[in-house]
């Protein structure tokens, strides 16, 4: 497990059974799941390159993201690096810090499971500022541009260089 830098005891951890089950049981308000589905749904539609971390709280799980090798082939801007998707806080999680926290995380992550990795690019939601302001705290970059191809709408393109 690769333990977060500050905002809280977060760290993320690649799954195993114990943790795909407690993820499956994660929840998300209602007006999110446009933005990042329910852990489950993302669990039963793995897709090639993308793979999934748990974050995880004083040894419970809190949430999840994904780290996309290729997410350059439909975000042509990411050609070097590296993409976050489906970051997801559980609804009872939201608001503590974990989101920072689990951010923050990233740059350890990355180091021990995709060495040589420079750069971490995501797209957010224009309609999603409270998600926006939590990539900004925990270290990304708004680099002023928007990805105009999101299923919710236009999006920011944020950048984390490592």
């Amino acid at each position: 497990m690769i333990p977060a830098t500050g905002g809280g005891e977060v760290t993320l951890a690649p799954l195993d059974p114990a943790l795909i089950a407690a993820l499956r049981t994660l929840r998300v308000a209602p007006g999110q799941v446009q933005f990042s589905d329910h852990p489950a749904d993302v669990l039963d539609a793995p897709e090639a390159g993308a793979t999934p971390y748990a974050m995880l709280r004083g040894g419970v799980v809190v949430g999840m993201l994904r780290l996309d090798t290729a997410f350059a082939a439909h975000h042509p801007f990411a050609a070097h690096g590296i993409g976050l998707r489906s970051f997801i806080v559980g609804l009872a999680h939201q608001g503590t810090g974990v989101g920072t926290a689990a951010t923050r995380a990233l740059p350890a992550l990355i180091a021990a499971h995709y060495p040589g990795t420079r750069t971490v690019w995501l797209t957010v939601n224009l309609r999603n500022p409270a998600a926006r302001a939590v990539y900004l705290k925990g270290g990304f970059v708004d680099t002023g541009e928007h990805y105009l191809g999101g299923d919710a709408g236009p999006q920011h393109i944020l950048r984390l260089d490592l």
